[in-house]
Order: C-alpha cells, then structure tokens, then sequence
C-alpha cells in the first residue's frame, strides 16, 4: 500500500492567463514561491521515501522547497519526463482568452478523450494521461521496492496531468476530468492498495496532514476486522 502526494507546482507569472506548456524558463514568481515554502512547512512532518518532479523548473523549484530543510532528508529529487506537462503544441504560450475562441477548446472541455492539440508537437490528452499513469504504476512499484509497502513519496506535477491521474484513480473516463480541479501548490493523495486506490486528499491547500503519516504495518492488517484494500462501509471513523 504506497501513497502519493500529488503536489502541483506553485504560481508563475504565466499561470492562469497564458498556457506555459513546456515553454523552457517558467519559474515560480514570488507568490509561487512563498506558496511552496507553505506547502513544504505543511509537509514536514511526513516521513517522505522519495520526491519525484516533472523536469521543467516550475516543478523542480516547488519540488526542492518540499525537500528543503526536512528532519530526514530526501536524497535527491528524482525527475521523471512523463510527469512532464501536456504537450500543447502550438497552443504553447498563447492566452487562454484566445484559446477559448478556437473550435478544439469545446472539444478539450466536453470530449477530452478526443482532443490531440495542433502541430507537430501537440499530444493527445488520452496518451499524456497514459504516461503519467504508467509513470504512478512504476514508481508505486520502485517506491514499495525500496521502502515497503506502507511508503509515501511525492510526485511534483501540473495541473491536466494530476487531474487525469486522479481520474483513473477514480475509475472515471477521461472526459469526466475537468471536473476535478488541482490549483496552484495543491495537494492531492492517493492512497494505492492491491485491490483499488483511495483518493484521501482532492486540491487540498491548507489543511492538516497528521492523518497522511502511515500506521505500522502490525497496526494497518486486520483494523477493525478490515484488510488493507477495504473500504468501510458507511465511511469509517
């Protein structure tokens, strides 16, 4: 049973009015900065095995606020290109406000799982979806591996990647993601277990993560008669 936090990077000066997509030099402005050193003061009491990061620098600057200064380090950041943003083609860098007049943009709203963005560049939606999945299912297995089963790592990702990861944690087709949100330094948890996974935390930005730090595993098997994949009927405690 691994768990991942899904941290998304904090504020840009391009975020919200332009999509940045993998436009190189996008780093965290001031706001983005102080969002993340919030977040990593949040997070410091989790006991994190390993920190995982998109490769553009928004992510890899949110993800060294997360790993700085903790009681136990983190050896290094890890970056992974299939946690990497959308490939948007020649979307990149052009205001949203302009995008939303394009005929793709309904499609990218209503019918995501049939949306490939133009150029020579542009991805599908359904294929960045299936990278970062693949990419959860392989460090979930790298990361019980190396640190048991009860581990928590985080992933330092944006914002369609984390929405479609939560998706398929949910079971719901792709063109049910834009339901979900996942705002600037964010934090979303799921939790992987042999049967299904749980998603424990959704866009969460200030709450308490005490409940995050894993129980022994003497203490998880058999709690309250239930095995470690069960879900408890009518909630739990």
């Amino acid at each position: 049973m691994t768990t991942l936090l899904l941290v998304r990077h904090g504020l840009t000066a391009m975020t919200g009015p332009v999509l940045a997509g993998w436009t190189p030099g996008v780093r965290l402005d001031e706001r983005g900065r102080a969002q993340a050193a919030a977040l990593a003061a949040r997070l410091a009491p989790l006991p994190l095995s390993a920190v995982v990061s998109s490769p553009l620098e928004r992510c890899v600057e949110t993800a060294e606020a997360v790993t700085a200064g903790r009681a136990e380090p983190v050896e290094k950041i890890e970056t992974d290109d299939r946690f990497g943003e959308v490939h948007y083609g020649d979307w990149t860098g052009r205001p949203l406000k302009e995008l939303a007049e394009e005929p793709l943009w309904r499609v990218v709203q209503a019918h995501p799982s049939a949306a490939r963005f133009p150029g020579e560049a542009g991805e599908a939606l359904a294929d960045a979806q299936h990278r970062a999945v693949t990419a959860v299912r392989d460090w979930n297995e790298r990361i019980a591996a190396a640190h048991g089963s009860g581990a928590l790592y985080a992933v330092c990702s944006h914002g369609d990647i984390i929405k479609s990861i939560v998706a398929d944690a949910l079971g719901l087709h792709l063109d049910q993601f834009q339901r979900i949100q996942a705002d600037p330094a964010s934090l979303t948890v799921i939790r992987y277990t042999e049967t299904r996974p749980f998603v424990v935390r959704l866009n969460d930005t200030g709450g308490d993560v005490a409940g995050l730090v894993p129980e022994p595993p003497e203490e998880r098997s058999g709690k309250d008669g239930l095995g470690s994949s069960d879900a408890a009927v009518g909630g739990g405690a």
